[in-house]
């Protein structure tokens, strides 16, 4: 369990990154790669709750191997087509507006210490592509949280 402060730390840092690089060239697409707040806000929350804090801090700590892996991409592991519902229900009918929305998704091993990560990009209909998510690409048990807590040997808070 990491204290709050310490939190904080690389809560800002990672936000850091993000203003850094608002865009990241991806071989796969031939095109940029958008680092925006809905990305950032979707590596704090999931289905409009919270995440946990250490897991967070996992992927704040595993976001410099995810640009790294965008900026490399040649080939997509993962890909997803579908509609989904986008935004609150409609007051005047209750309807709420559907979008094609398309995801993919990176597998790459990397870092000092190797690990097997998954970084994700979204797009919503025709828009740009965003860095959505990103996480160890397999399960961990909860007996490895010490092992979470060095899967990203330099972690966000050495740089």
């Amino acid at each position: 369990m990491v204290t709050e402060d310490k939190f904080e730390e690389i809560k800002t840092k990672a936000k850091e990154i993000f203003d850094k690089n608002p865009l990241v060239h991806c071989p796969y697409f031939g095109q940029e790669i958008t680092l925006n707040s809905d990305g950032f806000h979707h590596l704090q929350f999931s289905d409009r709750r919270e995440r946990n804090k250490d897991e967070q801090v996992l992927k704040f700590n595993l976001l410099p191997l995810a640009i790294k892996v965008v900026r490399k991409s040649g080939t997509v592991q993962e890909y997803r087509k579908s509609f989904c519902a986008i935004g609150k229900k409609s007051k005047r009918d209750g309807l709420t507006l559907l979008k094609n929305m398309e995801f993919w998704a990176f597998v790459a091993i990397i870092g000092d210490t190797p690990i097997r990560i998954r970084v994700i990009l979204r797009r919503i209909g025709d828009g740009k592509i965003i860095l959505w998510s990103v996480m160890p690409a397999s399960k961990l048990k909860r007996d490895d949280t010490e092992k979470m807590k060095v899967l990203a040997k330099k972690g966000i808070e050495d740089d």
